[in-house]
């Protein structure tokens, strides 16, 4: 990273301030006479140096100098314009002799991060990344591929709802994550979920591509559980939704790449294979994941202990909850290709332009989500986004022309802020050693519901005249989730992991040892 050389001239009380050590993006410690070091930060390297000379009228020039390099594997070049601008503004505030403002910058966690977890973060993201291309592999594709098999609406709702059975392997996968570890687990998955998802590019029938995308979309399930559950056990307490939000938007970007190539289904009517083919690209960039991420702190502090008992009214809630959700998102979701093909009239290059345009503002609701639910609390903006969501969304299946394409970004905006808000539920409500199996169930159940969703719009979509009078049937999951939302769910902003799960805080250790 470039070295950042800054010049004041400041009086006696400036130049105090700008020798003090500094707990902003970066908290410092002395390193010498005029120089100073990460305590911690986000941060691989990190040296600050005045070098001060006496001005005749009695004032100091001080010439600053930060040499600093992030600890963001793949993604560095992304913040170094961020966190030079706001090393700088610190230092100019300070020569100023204006106050620093108290929170961390508007794009960085809410809670300063160490080494450590800025790295874990940036290696999950990309998994995440690769997750959310394979996630919606099948979704984007199963359209075409049963109209080159010659199948129908109904084949292609049977086979939406059969790949979910995969689920169950992603059940194990996780419960398995809490006696052999994460890092192992997830590395495997990933490598794994590519390998599976290249052999739908060989289909030579429904059954062949259903069977293989069952496996593959188990695998790529448990890898955005595991990834979930890294990011918990590592980020600090007041970060935990912002991290959730990274994954998503990682997800996300990964998803919209599948939506990029799409048009390649175009070219013929075997061309939808090679989006299968894709995934093989990301294989080298897992060498490297693999050769960082380590095993997380909470995990190792209990590793070989007996598993913990899980509270039975948090699973049920929280499974109750994703079934809820999913019997309306799913849907909503998978049919909308067979929505916009079908009942628009849309090819696969305008589809793709209409997802798109779209889902990529989901990105505003993901970040601003994130952030407000760990600086404001997770309960009001879930309830919000589930209420606004699902109605925009169903509002976007039931009219056409530009209201439809305006509901469609107003939904996916405002329905994104529950990724965050809710999807730090399921790992903060757990101990370690039951963590995986806990979410596992949730996953699971979660599952069921998107399986019933879509079997009710695959059922109900022709006698209700389309896609978008089905899916105002299952609207009352959503409504009925916000209410629970408010009602039931504890608030865990702010809160270690130990003081939610008193399990994992044994009598003289209430949380993980910090890093070597």
């Amino acid at each position: 990273m470039p070295r950042v050389v800054l010049r004041h001239r400041v009086d006696d009380a400036g130049l105090a301030r700008l020798a003090a050590p500094r707990r902003g993006l970066v908290a410092e410690e002395p390193d010498g006479d005029g120089a100073w070091i990460a305590a911690e930060g986000p941060v691989r390297t990190y040296r600050r140096t005045l070098d001060v000379s006496p001005a005749d009228d009695g004032t100091h020039d001080v010439v600053e100098e930060l040499d600093l390099t992030l600890a963001i594997p793949f993604f560095a070049p992304l913040f170094v314009h961020p966190v030079r601008a706001a090393l700088a503004t610190e230092s100019r505030r300070l020569a100023a002799g204006e106050p620093l403002p108290d929170a961390q910058p508007w794009w960085a966690p809410p809670d300063r991060v160490d080494r450590r977890a800025a790295t874990v973060l940036a290696l999950l993201s990309v998994l995440s990344l690769v997750g959310g291309y394979l996630g919606t592999l099948i979704t984007q594709t199963i359209t075409f591929a049963v109209d080159r098999f010659d199948g129908d609406r109904a084949d292609q709702s049977f086979v939406l709802a059969a790949v979910r059975v995969g689920v169950l392997l992603a059940l194990v996968i996780a419960a398995a994550s809490d006696r052999r570890g994460r890092r192992t687990l997830l590395l495997g998955t990933a490598t794994a979920a590519i390998a599976l998802a290249a052999t739908g590019a060989l289909a030579p029938n429904l059954l062949w591509l259903g069977t293989s995308q069952t496996i593959a979309r188990g695998l790529s399930t448990a890898l955005a559980l595991l990834v979930g559950i890294v990011a918990a056990e590592e980020l600090p307490a007041g970060s935990r939704a912002y991290g959730v939000s990274v994954m998503a938007l990682a997800a996300g970007l990964g998803a919209g790449m599948c939506v990029w190539v799409l048009p390649l289904a175009d070219l013929g009517p075997d061309a939808w294979r090679l989006l299968y083919l894709i995934p093989l690209l990301a294989l080298p960039l897992l060498v490297r994941v693999a050769r960082l991420l380590p095993e997380t702190r909470r995990f190792a502090v209990h590793r070989g202990e007996a598993p913990a008992a899980v509270d039975r009214g948090r699973l049920g809630l929280l499974a109750v909850s994703g079934f809820l959700a999913s019997m309306f998102l799913a849907p909503a979701s998978q049919f909308q290709n067979e929505f916009l093909r079908t009942e628009r009239g849309f090819s696969a290059a305008r589809i793709s332009a209409f997802t798109l345009l779209t889902t990529t503002p989901a990105g505003i609701g993901v970040a601003v989500g994130g952030r407000l639910a760990d600086v404001r609390g997770r309960r009001g903006i879930a309830a919000i986004g589930l209420v606004g969501g699902a109605g925009f969304t169903l509002v976007s299946f039931l009219v056409p022309g530009w209201p439809m394409w305006a509901a469609s970004a107003v939904g996916a905006v405002i329905a994104a802020a529950t990724v965050p808000a809710l999807g730090v539920y399921g790992p903060e409500l757990f101990p370690t050693s039951g963590r995986g199996r806990a979410n596992g169930i949730i996953t699971l159940v979660g599952v069921a519901g998107s399986s019933a969703g879509l079997l009710v719009v695959g059922q109900l979509s022709d006698p209700l005249g389309g896609i978008g009078g089905a899916l105002a049937v299952l609207l009352a999951g959503p409504l009925a989730l916000a209410v629970l939302v408010l009602a039931r769910y504890p608030e865990t902003a702010h809160k270690e992991l130990e003081e939610l799960n008193p399990a994992d805080a044994p009598a003289g250790r209430s949380t993980p040892p910090p890093p070597d």
